[in-house]
Formats: structure tokens, C-alpha cells, sequence
């Protein structure tokens, strides 16, 4: 009876000191970060412990990346040094011409084109009027040009 109780012991005491190899700790987090779709991120692994560091979306996926490798066998703790990416800059404002100036640009635009009337209103150019299907490409790029809200295209096409 002492035997077999030193021997379950001794298996017992022996399993619990079963320890994780840091390699095989590192090795599971760069699965995780695949299949997490994080790219960038740089765990280091010392004595179970470990540290990642470099850039999150958000405080969410921040916060989903630190649990995720807490689950992992072998990770004693984590410090989680990442930072969070800035928001994109906002989209420069979209640039449009007074009706003044659109007026003297489709002026200018419209001189060799004598079937075809204009009228500029809150940044919209009307066209009507007739012109030639050739023609119309090359109207509508010096418009735009012009930065107007919009091109009401109402030719009839020849």
C-alpha cells in the first residue's frame, strides 16, 4: 500500500510539473494571430510570460487578441503593449465651383457648340439643346472639369 501510494505520488508530482516550452508557446500564438487575421503583431514569450506589442484596429480586437492568447496553454500572464490605429483622416470636402464661376467656364466650354444651351443653378448644369454624339465626351470632361455639383445632361444626340 505505501508503494502504490509513493508511486501515485510520485506520477502525480511529475505531471505537475509537466512545463511548456516557450517555442511551443510562441509557435500557438502566431496560429492564433493567422487566424485572427492580425498582421504585425509581435509576441515575445519568456518563463510562460508574454509580451505583444504593435498595432490593433480598436479597443475591441485590442482587447479579443490579449484573451485569445491568455486561452493558451503555458501563458502564465500577459502585457499587452499594442497600440490602437488612429481613425483614417477624413475625406478632403468635395470642391464646388460658385455658380459665377461655373457660369464663365460653361461659357468658355459651350463656344463651339452653338446648339447647346446652358443654365447654372446651385451648382448644376442644365444642358439642353442638341449635339453630336462624337461631341458629348469631350463636353462633359471640360464640365466636370469645371467642379459643378452636378451635370443634368438634357441633349438630344445627333
Amino acid at each position: 500500500m505505501t508503494i502504490l501510494l509513493f508511486v501515485l505520488t510520485a506520477v502525480t508530482f511529475t505531471a505537475c510539473k509537466e512545463k511548456v516550452k516557450d517555442d511551443d508557446i510562441q509557435s500557438a500564438i502566431f496560429m492564433q494571430l493567422n487566424s485572427m487575421g492580425m498582421v504585425g503583431i509581435q509576441p515575445m514569450v519568456k518563463d510562460g510570460e508574454v509580451t505583444i506589442s504593435g498595432e490593433c484596429k480598436d479597443e475591441a480586437s485590442k482587447a479579443s487578441l490579449e484573451a485569445a492568447i491568455k486561452s493558451i496553454k503555458g501563458v502564465k500572464s500577459v502585457v499587452n503593449n499594442c497600440t490602437i490605429a488612429p481613425p483614417p483622416p477624413p475625406a478632403p470636402p468635395i470642391e464646388i465651383s460658385t455658380d459665377n464661376s461655373l457660369m464663365e467656364g460653361v461659357n468658355n466650354a459651350l463656344k463651339d457648340y452653338p446648339t447647346v444651351r446652358s443654365d447654372v443653378k446651385d451648382g448644376v448644369i442644365t444642358l439642353t439643346g442638341e449635339i453630336k454624339r462624337s461631341d458629348l465626351p469631350k463636353l462633359m470632361q471640360t464640365l466636370n472639369a469645371l467642379k459643378p455639383k452636378k451635370v443634368d445632361n438634357q441633349l438630344t444626340i445627333k
